[in-house]
């Protein structure tokens, strides 16, 4: 018998990313007929239109496999997505991780409609997640918290993810290890609200813990790394950890949004820019190879050209070097949508000088690099060339041979296509960017 693989198709966030290779094994099944997942995104609009379109391409392409729609946006409009001629069937956030949801058994109630996803219900959930697959990337993402207890004005996703709630710092280490041990040199810990972990499981529990669990369990060469954190909830044994253990990557993506006071206050946000620019400037201080990412929003109802001025200045007040910039786009059934909208023109001209910003303070910091010999985790082979990251999140192209998962001393030539170009270099040069320089 041949075990038959999905095609998956991913929209969204790394969590998306994680839990469609833990669905890619559960639906892979003994001469199980062609299958397609489309894991949906509901963050805006524009992501819900777009996991549509996904659906139709993906039927158009394999026109004789059976279609399963699932993610946020699914788990928001089920119905809409049932009634979808391309979908065989719509599985909830609450199910898809569900080994029952993908027996043979429950596609017996598909055969003349699509199952609806249920109403999420935390109740249903389990912190137990499906092991990894046989092989995992090089930097593999490990889900240790999901949902969020928060309700900012112009997100949606806590209706779809439910409310907080974390995985136990032994089942944590336990999926790393197996990660590890199918191939993973880095492990990148993920989750809707990352820094909210621990409440849930006890007084005083916080990703801190889960953190020191992994750094405990985990073989020395293994490095970790954090994804979108939320300022507001870094606390001191937080930023200690990342500013003081080696193996904690030097970078971090901050949850934003904004750099007007007023705005964060109608995104009910919990920082002020005052708080952010100082968190940024000490993180640096205490560990100066650190280097930073945020999401900010372009046009977000009532912004002022002065509001949209504040948000600019953001990205060099704060040292930004990787920003994503999103174009508001209003998202039915959230605050932000029911407030005055402006002019997609207006939009579309704020997040083009978001983004001239940002791609020079990209540039800045890429040139930065140059002539430097640092580090680098190997993550694939493109065209003949060794493709990784820096620690502190950098892209890196090396144009001599290197094998998958080796870590290699690179020298820093030039740059181009957002990634630094290098060659071997000899580790004995290499650039210990925490070291204080006059």
């Amino acid at each position: 018998m041949t075990r038959t693989k999905p095609h998956m198709v991913t929209l969204g966030c790394r969590l998306n990313g994680y839990e469609s290779e833990r669905m890619a094994t559960l639906a892979a099944g003994k001469d199980a007929p062609p299958t397609v997942v489309v894991n949906t995104c509901a963050v805006t609009g524009e992501a819900v239109r777009q996991s549509r379109q996904a659906i139709r391409r993906a039927r158009k392409d394999h026109p004789g496999a059976r279609l399963v729609a699932t993610g946020c946006a699914v788990q928001l409009e089920p119905e809409a997505f049932a009634k979808m001629p391309e979908v065989d069937r719509v599985l909830g956030n609450g199910e898809k991780l569900d080994p029952n949801a993908w027996h043979p058994t429950a596609w017996q109630a598909t055969d003349d409609a699509p199952a609806v996803a249920n109403v999420f219900d935390d109740s249903h959930l389990s912190t137990a997640r499906p092991l990894p697959p046989k092989t995992v990337p090089v930097r593999a993402h490990l889900e240790v918290q999901n949902g969020c207890d928060h309700r900012c004005t112009f997100c949606i996703i806590p209706y779809g993810r439910g409310n907080a709630r974390s995985k136990p710092p032994a089942l944590i280490a336990e999926e790393a290890l197996a990660m590890v041990e199918r191939g993973a040199k880095e492990i990148v810990l993920t989750g809707v609200d990352l820094t909210s972990y621990g409440p849930d499981l006890g007084a005083g529990v916080t990703l801190s813990d889960g953190i020191e669990a992994l750094l405990t369990a985990l073989p020395s060469s293994v490095t970790l790394r954090l994804s979108s954190i939320d300022g507001a909830e870094v606390d001191e044994r937080l930023f200690a950890l990342v500013t003081q253990e080696e193996r904690i990557a030097p970078y971090l993506h901050l949850s934003l949004q904004a750099g007007d006071n007023m705005i964060l206050k109608r995104m009910k946000r919990r920082h002020t820019r005052e708080e952010a620019v100082d968190l940024c400037n000490r993180l640096k201080q205490a560990r100066p190879s650190m280097s930073f990412g945020a999401d900010l929003i372009a046009g977000f109802p009532t912004e002022t050209e002065e509001m949209a001025a504040n948000t600019l200045t953001l990205v060099d007040d704060c040292g930004l070097s990787f920003v994503h910039v999103f174009p508001f786009s209003p998202r039915e059934g959230t605050p932000a949508a029911r407030m005055p909208q402006l002019s997609r023109d207006i939009i579309k001209t704020r997040a083009a000088r978001l983004r001239g910003a940002a791609d020079t303070a990209l540039s800045r910091h890429l040139d930065r690099k140059i002539g430097r010999t640092e580090i680098v985790l190997v993550e694939q082979i493109r065209d003949g060339k060794a493709v990784g990251k820096l620690a502190d999140f950098t892209d890196v192209s090396i144009n001599d041979e290197v094998a998958i998962g080796d870590r290699v001393a690179a020298r820093i030539i030039g740059h181009e296509n957002r990634a630094l170009l290098a060659e071997k270099g000899s580790p004995m040069d290499h650039h210990n960017g925490d070291e204080q320089h006059g």
